[in-house]
């Protein structure tokens, strides 16, 4: 698939690397753990959602936008991403911080992902939890368009066809990384959550014929709700690359078994995976998103889902910059590994 034909501006550090877990194998006994360091894609401390923006900021500068918008929760790690890229392409940002979590924390309303967002020099508006989001951001842009600004319209998590494409060119790179070091790949495991991920990661592995299943773990729908909306945007990214059909609806796998009370509020295995990566890997994972993936991970290597031999690889979608926010959560968090 040629995606040069698509408009993209070059914002991350590709390719990002993809490195053998030896210390959390050795931990778990099963299978041979790699991670994809989608951390590590450089922008505003990196993430997944930079390689959605590499494509959505190109198709905002074609269409003449001097202002970009986007909406999420208050510690979003696509909100801070995407002030970041307005800032490296002297454009405006305005953020809609949705209140997802309920949280009257001061570090969680003002640090982290939220000091970052207002660092670059985005402007932000809350909203109560459940709103219509894409209905409250097209309010915010009708007003700005009416004071002359240009405004384009970023969905939650730059998951749309156009941000997917920075997924299925990830697919792409990690094969052949694979391929250049001979690694024959089990299967790969990512958090889900806007679907774009997800999306973009299975339709690039079907367009290859990869032959590698991949798990989707839910850090907010119900299982039915996540598997639709992935499959729904897999499509419409398999049609804007000229290979409809390419991803069927059987390809497609959620577990949301480690959701939790709720989005964006982590429990005991969330943070059980944030400090097994930190204190065996030096690997920072956040509370929302990446600690969720890789509770699920864990849990399918203890309970021989994932195979002694096999290799598995969890892409790790960054957002360790939310870890600032949720200080409370660590700080009557005292526990450490004891590894022999």
């Amino acid at each position: 698939m040629h995606l040069a034909r698509f408009p993209r501006v070059f914002l991350a550090h590709l390719p990002t690397p993809l490195e053998k877990l030896d210390r959390l194998s050795k931990e778990l006994g099963g299978p041979e753990i790699w991670i994809k360091r989608d951390d590590c894609t450089g922008l505003s401390t990196g993430g997944n959602k930079t390689r959605k923006l590499e494509f959505l900021m190109a198709e905002a500068q074609a269409m003449g936008a001097d202002t970009v918008m986007t909406q999420g929760a208050t510690q979003s790690n696509h909100a801070r991403q995407t002030a970041a890229a307005a800032a490296k392409l002297g454009m405006g940002c305005h953020i809609l911080l949705e209140d997802r979590t309920g949280s009257n924390d001061a570090n969680y309303n003002t640090n982290g992902n939220v000091l970052l967002d207002h660092l670059h020099g985005a402007t932000t508006s809350k909203r109560a939890g459940g709103m219509d989001m894409q209905a409250e951001m097209e309010a915010v842009a009708d007003k700005l368009r009416a004071e002359g600004r240009k405004v384009y319209l970023i969905p939650g998590g730059g998951s749309n066809a156009t941000g997917a494409l920075g997924y299925v060119n990830c697919a792409f790179e990690m094969i052949a990384q694979a391929n250049d070091r001979a690694l024959a790949i089990d299967h790969i495991v990512t958090a889900t959550g806007s679907a774009g991920t997800q999306a973009g990661l299975i339709t690039g592995l079907k367009a290859m014929n990869a032959g590698i299943p991949l798990t989707g773990i839910g850090v907010r729908a119900p299982k039915e709700r996540q598997e639709e909306m992935v499959f729904a945007l897999a499509q419409k990214t398999a049609q804007k690359m000229g290979c409809p059909d390419v991803v069927q609806r059987g390809d497609v796998v959620a577990d949301s078994n480690y959701v939790g009370p709720g989005y964006g509020i982590p429990r005991e295995d969330t943070l059980e995976a944030i400090r097994m990566f930190a204190q065996l890997e030096a690997i920072l994972l956040d509370p929302v998103y990446s600690g969720k993936g890789a509770a699920g991970l864990i849990d399918y290597c203890r309970k021989g889902k994932f195979k002694k031999g096999e290799r598995v690889v969890f892409l790790h979608t960054g957002g360790s910059a939310a870890l600032f926010g949720y200080d409370a959560v660590f700080a009557s968090d005292t526990k450490s590994l004891s590894v022999g």
